[in-house]
């Protein structure tokens, strides 16, 4: 789950111990340093209970990445990180072949990176290919609440990767994570649709619902589509 955008650190505690997510992401340029005395996020939500996940938002070429992380690393000790490098402030969009130049160094450098991408598949399979640890295809623009506008595109990402899948941006509502899950995610990451509804813990607590109806789903295996009815009734008796 992200930290951004809720009314008050407190109120993510509470929507994120509802959701029962395991990893809260943070990013790095927006935290605030300028004022050590002022309350920080890691005052109310425990680093031993959850795991941190340091990110590069808001850079936009792989040079700001790649110092912000490892500033990220030097405060904290964290090398399990989110790469994102952004193409433009209108759309958020990746700049995918800047994310790739940072992956491939981060990678070397012993990050364990978690990479935001397009829903290229062929781009995606480069960025397991250079060593990521996850592949987080955008399901639709960040904050924008479309959910998984290409449910095409990202079957194929998954049923390409070796390594986890997890839908990073547009999820708007539990039914988004729970479309994600039954397509094979390993997860969702959201931010927006739980800090932006009216009752943020409800909605933490119903994506929990949603990614694990999502994910039974998915490992239940649904049945197979048909073009005609067919009768769930047999035709005759036995």
């Amino acid at each position: 789950m992200g930290s951004g955008k809720f009314k008050s650190f407190k109120e993510n505690l509470y929507a994120l111990e509802a959701s029962g997510a395991e990893i809260i992401t943070v990013a790095v340029r927006r935290v605030n340093i300028s004022k050590p005395n002022s309350p920080k996020l890691t005052d109310v939500i425990d680093s031993k209970k959850y795991t941190y996940l340091p990110n590069s938002a808001d850079c936009y070429n792989a040079e700001e990445a790649i110092r912000t992380l490892k500033l990220a690393r030097e405060a904290g000790g964290w090398d399990l990180v989110k790469l994102e490098v952004i193409g433009d402030r209108k759309t958020l969009y990746p700049n995918m072949i800047e994310t790739l130049k940072a992956a491939k160094i981060l990678v070397k450098d012993g990050f364990k990176v978690m990479a935001y991408c397009s829903d290229d598949p062929l781009l995606a399979k480069q960025l397991e290919d250079c060593g990521c640890t996850a592949i987080m295809p955008l399901g639709s623009p960040i904050g924008s609440g479309l959910g998984i506008q290409n449910k095409f595109n990202t079957k194929i990402i998954i049923d390409n990767s070796n390594v986890p899948v997890v839908i990073d941006a547009g999820v708007g509502t539990a039914s988004d994570a729970c479309i994600a899950m039954e397509l094979g995610c390993e997860g969702v990451l959201i931010n927006s649709a739980i800090a932006l509804a009216n009752n943020p813990v409800l909605m933490g607590n119903s994506m929990k619902l949603a990614v694990e109806s999502g994910r039974k789903a998915f490992l239940s295996g649904r049945m197979a589509k048909n073009k005609f009815a067919i009768a769930s009734s047999p035709n005759k008796d036995f």
